[in-house]
């Protein structure tokens, strides 16, 4: 985890395949990139065996533009959909078993910790909804309860979109899919309510249809976790295999969600809002003057 893992031994640039080069020469190692630059520098991620229209992979691909310093990040994940396209990326990555990453998070952030002191080492958990929320559930809020200092991004489809079609804790109450046929029969679970409760610094809601969006919450989240406590993002990204979603209609698709019942939503605690505005230039979270008396 160290640009020196990137740079070429002297001499052997010449020998290395176009594409690392692209990586060295180009890509956002040691720099600072936007999504606005997209097209513009060698991306992280940019193959990878998805299904075609899959917006998960859309926003892994915006959350990877948006990490303060991927040179300096390591992504944990586990069987599912979203580990298909993390695990081609051009970044660290530990493949947790399933139910566990928050638990091998908290291991790993405490080790880098250990090894590295001061200097920032971000660890970010990705995973769905079945391995956050279900199976990864008591890990997941301990982690947070513990006030374990990562950011984890759900990557929220609704589904089990990796084993067939399953309901999730967080599939939408009446839902009918090809194995729950006769519907689910309870409320989608609030884990941003439960987020906020087990004691997150920072907790927002976001759909891949808005990039610049994706980037800021990626971003706030994964420098707030460095510092004053546990982050908690939850994406929505449709299966449209299971759901049935033409390709073309994927983003109409979470344009309607995000109206319907997925609106972005933000939380920052106090404490995360002071350590953004002064040590990373937030100034929209600086105190407000106290108005003038009227004498």
């Amino acid at each position: 985890m160290s640009l020196e893992y990137v740079k070429f031994t002297p001499g052997f640039a010449k020998f290395m395949p176009k594409e690392y080069r692209d990586m060295v020469d180009h890509g956002p190692f040691g720099r600072k990139t936007t999504v606005a630059q997209t097209g513009q520098f060698k991306e992280i991620l940019e193959e990878h065996p998805m299904c075609a229209g899959c917006a998960m992979t859309l926003f892994i691909r915006l959350a990877f533009i948006a990490l303060p310093n991927p040179e300096d990040t390591v992504m944990v994940g586990t069987a599912g959909c979203g580990r298909l396209a993390i695990s081609q990326a051009a970044i660290q990555f530990v493949y947790g078993n399933y139910g566990d990453t928050n638990a091998v998070a908290s291991g790993l952030t405490r080790g880098l910790k250990l090894r590295f002191g001061d200097k920032p080492k971000d660890v970010v958990v990705m995973a769905g909804d079945g391995g956050l929320a279900d199976i990864g559930f008591g890990n997941t809020l301990h982690s947070w309860f513990r006030k374990e200092k990562f950011t984890t991004v759900m990557l929220d489809n609704e589904i089990y979109g990796n084993t067939g079609g399953q309901e999730s804790g967080m599939t939408n109450k009446g839902q009918v899919l090809k194995m729950a046929p006769l519907g689910k029969k309870f409320e989608k679970m609030d884990m941003l309510g439960m987020a906020k409760v087990a004691g997150c610094a920072y907790v927002a809601s976001v759909i891949p249809n808005n990039p610049k969006r994706v980037e800021s919450v990626i971003k706030k989240a994964v420098l707030v976790a460095r510092e004053v406590g546990p982050t908690y993002i939850q994406a929505y990204t449709s299966c449209n295999i299971e759901y049935g979603i033409p390709t073309e209609q994927v983003m109409q698709d979470a344009k309607d969600v995000e109206k319907e019942r997925y609106a972005f939503s933000e939380y920052i605690t106090d404490d995360a809002k002071e350590y953004l505005a002064t040590q990373h230039g937030y100034k929209q979270y600086l105190p407000k003057p106290a108005p003038a008396s009227v004498s």
